[in-house]
């Protein structure tokens, strides 16, 4: 199978199926442990399997999840797998139509949400969890000086580097790997 690419969303209604935290996790869980059962996503959501279900063919109609009958053992077990590796856009795509702005607005401040969620678990989770990682975990920033052109390249090399290491086989060295969140931020802004 070919590997799934990075879809640039121009739709405001898929933006709109994004804009909400379980579609939003649901979609994480399937990127990090691949193609899963609403059983599974449910388990690993802390959902009902029915409000799993609910969120899938949102999803699904958005384009986002596909199904992956190809994995069920039965006609009654569905499976469900990322349509595309992930989705990124930009918010001025959406300029033009105001209600589809509020909308990019939206699913952005969502994802900024949890990208400060996930980071904020880190922190709050016991202090075993911190020694077994030891100095792996960390945060950096730092204030440049750029041009717009200078920061577009800078985001395109922190995004090959995370594509680099996303896109690498696992070594087979049976060693166990947990998932970790990588993420960047790249704003002008005033300290």
């Amino acid at each position: 199978m070919e590997q799934p690419t990075v879809r640039h969303v121009t739709d405001s209604r898929v933006l709109a199926a994004l804009a909400h935290p379980l579609r939003r996790r649901l979609m994480d869980v399937l990127k990090v442990y691949g193609s899963c059962t609403v059983g599974q996503l449910a388990e690993r959501t802390g959902q009902a399997p029915a409000n799993v279900s609910h969120h899938l063919k949102v999803l699904a109609a958005a384009d986002l999840v596909l199904e992956a009958p190809e994995l069920a053992r039965d006609r009654r077990e569905r499976w469900w797998r990322l349509r595309d590796r992930g989705v990124r856009w930009s918010n001025t795509d959406f300029d033009a139509d105001p209600a589809a702005r509020a909308v990019a607005d939206a699913a952005s401040s969502l994802n900024l949400d949890r990208h400060a969620a996930l980071v904020r678990a880190w922190h709050a989770a016991p202090d075993e969890a911190h020694a077994a990682w030891g100095d792996g975990p960390f945060s950096t920033d730092k204030w440049l000086h750029l041009t717009p052109a200078e920061l577009a390249q800078l985001s395109q090399e922190v995004t090959d580097l995370f594509a680099r290491w996303a896109d690498r086989p696992d070594p087979d060295d049976g060693q166990r790997r947990e998932p970790v969140f990588l993420f960047a931020h790249g704003v002008p802004g005033q300290p």
